[in-house]
């Protein structure tokens, strides 16, 4: 794994543009930066990410069906006691899901390292997903990346294929929802829904702030029509607290993703995992925070937090770093295994599942060991197999 200065496209902005990629700068910043990648081996890749992912995924569905039978793994995950008969249903039923997220700290030696599942709302998308396979295109188009670089992305097509194979399960009519404040939300459901299209679903959008509730207790869009199953970029824990959250059992809504997903977009899984499979590679020793004083070597992370928010970081020679955030509640402590650092740049591996496969992944780096919301998304290639030189070093 190295981190390769590369000349940026001259007209990258206007395809951005062209493909609707309206939030590749942000307040100013780049998002998007493609003035280096990240270059794997081939078997970096497959022995050290797919693999990985596809067994961390077995393990959190393992998980969910444990947790989805236990009133106590419930109350240790806070799943909030109005949602969780809720939750147990949607297991039950195995409400279909669409993807998630891994993050991982990997370096290019050791075993990758997980930090969270983000199972809920996880975006950086769209520009895993597209907007870094159109630049490793036009790369090798331009000579810039050999003709055989290659990428671990097969997002769009696992998207499209998940789509037809759920159709059938999601009543009509679906509707895609995200914040109308928020661009780059915006522009992920968009892509969904564009994927929902190429897989013969018709589908609607509509503003999380425009839904509505009928008289005979439906959830409306903004045209007063009846939404049968609802795509919402909204976490599934602020829609249990929300004031209509008393509507959702009986309004017959279909939620993707399911309510059953909070048992998995959620800290408290790391805790558990580690309880069922100490030691493992893949895994950081976790427990439940009783709070008090942070030891050095451990990091703490609120149940429910995204983007970096409210992590204290406890450094080994004694050093703190905390992100401020609007997260407080339950949370949990998790060993301190810090991402590798390139040029300043502390770069964190987002493996995606889509259904239950492994399909790709995207590399968003800070100038921080904690991964903020102002994180740069960096694309990434596979420029050598690595077998071969084992082989011939043997």
């Amino acid at each position: 794994m190295r981190r390769v200065a590369i000349e940026e496209r001259p007209d990258w902005r206007q395809r951005a543009a062209d493909c609707g990629f309206a939030f590749h700068t942000i307040d100013g910043e780049r998002y998007w930066d493609e003035r280096a990648y990240y270059a794997f081996e081939l078997r970096q890749v497959e022995d050290d990410i797919e693999d990985p992912t596809a067994e961390l995924h077995a393990m959190a569905m393992d998980l969910a069906d444990e947790a989805a039978g236990s009133q106590e793994l419930m109350e240790r995950l806070a799943i909030p006691g109005t949602a969780r008969d809720q939750v147990a249903e949607s297991w039950r039923r195995r409400d279909p899901h669409l993807y998630g997220r891994i993050d991982l700290a990997y370096d290019g030696r050791g075993p990758a390292k997980l930090y969270e599942y983000n199972y809920d709302t996880p975006t950086s998308l769209f520009e895993a997903a597209f907007f870094q396979w159109d630049w490793l295109e036009r790369q090798r188009e331009a000579g810039a990346l050999p003709r055989e670089a290659d990428q671990f992305n097969s997002i769009h097509e696992a998207l499209v294929a998940r789509f037809v194979e759920i159709a059938g399960q999601l009543p009509a009519p679906l509707y895609f929802a995200a914040s109308a404040g928020s661009a780059e939300d915006q522009g992920t459901v968009d892509y969904l829904r564009d994927c929902a299209a190429q897989a013969g679903i018709e589908s609607g959008s509509v503003a999380l702030e425009e839904i509505g509730l009928s008289s005979d207790g439906r959830f409306t869009a903004a045209d007063d029509l009846v939404i049968a199953s609802l795509f919402k970029l909204y976490p599934l824990e602020d829609l249990f607290a929300d004031e209509f959250a008393s509507a959702l059992p009986g309004s017959g809504l279909r939620l993707l993703e399911p309510p059953w997903k909070l048992l998995l977009s959620n800290k408290g899984v790391l805790p558990l995992l580690w309880e069922r499979h100490r030691g493992h590679p893949n895994l950081l020793p976790a427990e439940f925070d009783a709070g008090g004083e942070l030891p050095a070597g451990w990091v703490r992370k609120p149940l429910f937090s995204r983007e970096g928010a409210n992590i204290e970081m406890h450094l080994s020679d004694g050093a703190r770093l905390e992100q401020p955030g609007p997260y407080a509640g339950p949370a949990i402590r998790q060993a301190l295994h810090l991402l590798p650092a390139f040029e300043g740049a502390w770069p964190l591996v987002g493996s995606w599942v889509v259904g239950d496969r492994a399909c790709g992944m995207g590399i968003r780096e800070d100038d921080s060991p904690i991964t903020r919301d102002s994180a740069r998304f960096v694309p990434h290639a596979i420029v050598g197999d690595g077998r071969r030189r084992m082989v011939l070093e043997a």
